[in-house]
């Protein structure tokens, strides 16, 4: 295969066609153009030379990825036949050029010339880095970092690039928009985003310059405006309780704050859902700022941990293994986690149960230890006569005046064994329960009002009648 030499004929006037661009194309025997649709296309055919383009490749592609592969197939076919010059309007935003070197690295070469993006950028001199891209080849983009984007060929275009932005920087996001031209010195206009696609006039030297927003004005956030408000909060000029919080400290409200959003959930409350799982990640930033300004972790290794974790316990999905269905992944998971902790003996991993979690869930997790060696239960029945021999217990240290708080343990921990064998939860269990009780409780009140009597002043036989009159009136019997 011949050489292919892509040659940059620049933002358009054939000022900006450098010498050594020219006077390669000039010694081509083939000369493929992107597109015609370029002012300097008219200089060249005055000055003889003879080419050709991919623009009824490009009008007949469903697709601008299909145009892009068609169009390095065409180039490869060419360069077998002999060496070609590919001329572009900026090689360095150009996708075709990128499937040319990532296909045949060794047969590529680029020629230096005048940037458009570089003129967009110049212009607009922002005051930070920035991400330069094709419209037809806009990436997943980061919100923090200013974007330059070039050729909006299109009003059509120009919407498709406005929306794959919008969720991310917000509809007030300023831009300077560069309107079609071909000099050097580029003149643009500040609009907002969701005025795109609404300019008068677009071709291939049209482009912007987007920026981030500020953290007041904005209405959409990401990742990284939370942990840069959580350090703004913990800087000098901060705020007091945030800059006097520690990891210890904390500790109470990452469970306080898992515990709301378990209601939230529970209550089928998504708004709800959604701020209290914020609550949450609030506490996993807080940590990891913490931990960055103390050494002893940062975010960067809290998303090391748990996104190795993943790939690791699931080679079923990132390797070599098979899973079928929801119990051979459990399989599977068990296993990786069998080779991580293989020198541990079953008791020495009851040991590893961390103490904070919550009562019932670190039982939970003890009790599923021992049933991976056989000491379970076979059916949840079996597990609730251990409930009655324990309450059996429980009522004879009462009734003989004996100390009842290892009873009532033994008791909840039987009840948490019936529960896991049934395949419940006894904190979503107990949480229905306790609210079901409100309800019940708040009813036989507003009754007990209607009647026009004092709650306080009636006997629990009176009581009683209230309670059973709310059962039958909520259908929901507790």
């Amino acid at each position: 295969m011949h050489t292919i030499t892509v040659v940059p004929l620049g933002p358009g006037s054939p000022d900006l066609l450098t010498l050594g661009a020219f006077n390669h194309l000039k010694k081509a025997a083939q000369i493929i153009l992107r597109t015609q649709k370029h002012r300097a296309v008219k200089f060249l055919s005055e000055e003889g030379l003879v080419f050709e383009s991919l623009d009824s490749l490009y009008e007949s592609s469903e697709d601008f990825d299909t145009f892009a592969l068609a169009a390095v197939e065409r180039l490869l076919n060419a360069a077998e036949k002999g060496a070609v010059a590919y001329a572009v309007t900026d090689p360095a935003q150009d996708a075709t050029v990128r499937l040319l070197r990532d296909r045949v690295p060794d047969h590529v070469r680029v020629l230096p010339g005048v940037s458009l993006s570089a003129s967009f950028v110049q212009a607009a001199m922002p005051a930070m880095p920035v991400l330069v891209s094709s419209a037809v080849d806009l990436p997943a983009v980061n919100a923090q970092q200013a974007l330059c984007v070039v050729e909006l060929d299109s009003r059509v275009l120009a919407g498709e690039v406005k929306l794959k932005l919008l969720d991310r920087f917000g509809d007030q996001a300023e831009l300077d928009f560069f309107p079609p031209g071909e000099t050097a010195a580029r003149k643009s206009v500040r609009i907002p985003l969701s005025e795109l696609d609404r300019q008068k006039k677009y071709d291939h030297t049209t482009g912007f310059v987007l920026y981030p927003q500020a953290l007041r004005g904005k209405k959409l956030f990401d990742f990284e405006d939370l942990q840069k408000i959580m350090r703004i909060l913990r800087s000098p000029e901060g705020c007091p309780w945030d800059r006097e919080q520690t990891h210890e400290t904390l500790a109470k409200y990452l469970v306080e704050e898992a515990h709301e959003a378990l209601c939230a959930i529970m209550e089928e409350d998504w708004e709800g859902t959604a701020e209290e799982l914020g609550d949450v990640l609030l506490q996993v930033v807080f940590h990891a700022v913490v931990g960055e300004e103390y050494g002893t972790f940062n975010m960067a290794d809290v998303l090391a941990s748990i996104c190795s974790k993943l790939i690791r316990r699931h080679p079923h999905i990132f390797g070599e293994e098979k899973a079928e269905n929801s119990a051979e992944v459990v399989q599977i998971w068990d296993q990786v986690k069998k080779t991580e902790k293989e020198k541990q003996s079953p008791g020495e991993r009851m040991l590893d149960v961390p103490k904070g979690l919550a009562p019932f869930l670190r039982a939970e997790k003890v009790q599923k230890l021992a049933a991976k060696v056989g000491f379970d239960w076979e059916k949840p029945e079996d597990a609730l006569l251990k409930v009655h021999e324990e309450a059996d217990e429980l009522l004879s240290a009462l009734k003989n005046d004996q100390e009842p708080e290892a009873e009532l343990g033994d008791l909840l921990f039987s009840c948490v064994n019936v529960a896991r064998l049934m395949g419940l939860s006894v904190d979503q269990s107990i949480h229905k329960t306790t609210e079901k009780f409100i309800r019940r409780f708040n009813w036989m009140e507003n009754a007990i009002k209607i009647d026009k009597k004092a709650l306080e002043s009636l006997t629990i036989q009176e009581l009683e009648v209230y309670w059973e009159s709310s059962k039958a009136e909520m259908n929901d019997a507790l």
